[in-house]
């Protein structure tokens, strides 16, 4: 037996030991899929003062290989681990998902034999074998937006034993031709769930996709869709996925100075923006209250709420142990923020379990509890 092949086997003992398997075929499957064929050309590793360092396929040592932990593939959208010599600085564009995260979202999204199924973002194909080994390749379709991406998983899937639908272009749009689905597993994060996912999926079919615009504190969604074409569901937790390609925020922290000049309201508050920093709940609802917004901090500026979506923002500036909330645009982004921050906290602060979701052609609809204050309208875009 290889090395490989028992560091295999033992994540799949670890993972059995921490009750990751809705079912012993996710074992099976992670028993016979060799994780090392969906690491080439190689990975990325952090070293100590934050930059990436290159580790070639043919030096990653099985215990990383098999170590339940994202392995970073690629970095600025194009870089892999075979173009640079040693340790750069850049962004994760693709990566290698914690082995127990895909394994759990299979089983939470019900995946079982029979299902047709289509991954949104298919990455390096890891998961995308998983589920072929159950389902039969014949039944999963795998969508990614980026062609080199693509075409080394359709590589490594082919050195695996897998041939399933394989599609590059924007997973926003789902795959019609070869729907409806009774699952659509969404591997990055989106904004708002697509109307043409809803679309493509059979009543009674689930959606499970994170929702949420910011690095960290997103929610994992799970929608039941129903006869009439609409969805409702559930946040099962916090997650963090990388963002669809196509909903990447440009980047506006070299026009922050300017941007932050035109305020035209100004008041104080004793809420910290920390809360819009971490991973807990207050972050989240302000995702959900603002889709698309983010959190920058720059030096000379502080702390900035940008809602690029309705190009408005507030700055966030100290103020005598509150805050002063400088705001403009065309509307005024932590005054909802706020508003909803304030109304959690009234109802006892419940976690991201408690939320809500009922998604049409025309809206999102949120809900928490039955506080009028926690309940708010998206119209799809």
């Amino acid at each position: 037996m290889s090395d490989m092949t028992s560091e295999r086997l033992a994540l799949a003992a670890r993972m059995d030991e921490a009750g990751v398997f809705a079912h012993p075929e996710w074992r099976r499957a992670v028993e016979a899929v060799p994780r090392e064929l969906f690491l080439r050309p190689g990975v990325f590793v952090p070293d100590e003062v934050g930059r990436w360092s290159p580790v070639p396929a043919d030096r990653i040592d099985p215990a990383l290989a098999y170590s339940d932990q994202s392995l970073v593939t690629q970095l600025d959208d194009t870089i892999t681990a075979e173009d640079v010599p040693e340790a750069v600085w850049g962004t994760p564009t693709s990566s290698s998902t914690v082995p127990s995260l895909v394994v759990d979202m299979l089983g939470k999204a019900g995946v079982s034999r029979g299902h047709e199924v289509l991954e949104i973002g298919t990455g390096t194909g890891y998961s995308t074998a998983l589920m072929c080994h159950w389902l039969g390749a014949e039944a999963v379709t795998t969508v990614e937006v980026d062609p080199g991406v693509a075409r080394r998983a359709r590589g490594a899937l082919g050195k695996a034993g897998y041939a399933p639908g394989s599609v590059t272009g924007d997973g926003l749009l789902g795959c019609a031709e070869r729907g409806p689905y009774d699952r659509i597993i969404a591997t990055c994060a989106v904004r708002r769930v697509p109307p043409s996912w809803l679309r493509q999926t059979r009543p009674g079919g689930v959606v499970l996709a994170t929702l949420g615009s910011w690095p960290n504190g997103s929610g994992l969604l799970r929608l039941t869709v129903g006869e009439d074409g609409g969805g409702d569901g559930e946040f099962l937790g916090h997650t963090s996925f990388m963002q669809a390609r196509a909903q990447v925020p440009p980047s506006v922290a070299g026009d922050l100075a300017g941007l932050v000049a035109d305020a035209d309201r100004d008041r104080t508050t004793d809420l910290s923006p920390s809360l819009l920093l971490g991973g807990g709940m207050p972050a989240f609802l302000a995702q959900l209250t603002l889709p698309g917004s983010r959190v920058i901090q720059a030096d000379g500026v502080g702390t900035v709420l940008v809602d690029a979506e309705r190009e408005s923002f507030a700055q966030f500036l100290p103020a005598g142990g509150k805050w002063r909330v400088r705001q403009g645009g065309s509307a005024a982004p932590w005054d909802e923020v706020e508003r909803r921050i304030r109304a959690w906290q009234a109802a006892g602060r419940p976690g991201v379990e408690s939320v809500g979701l009922r998604v049409n052609a025309e809206a999102h609809v949120y809900r928490i509890g039955e506080s009028s204050g926690l309940r708010w309208r998206h119209p799809v875009s």
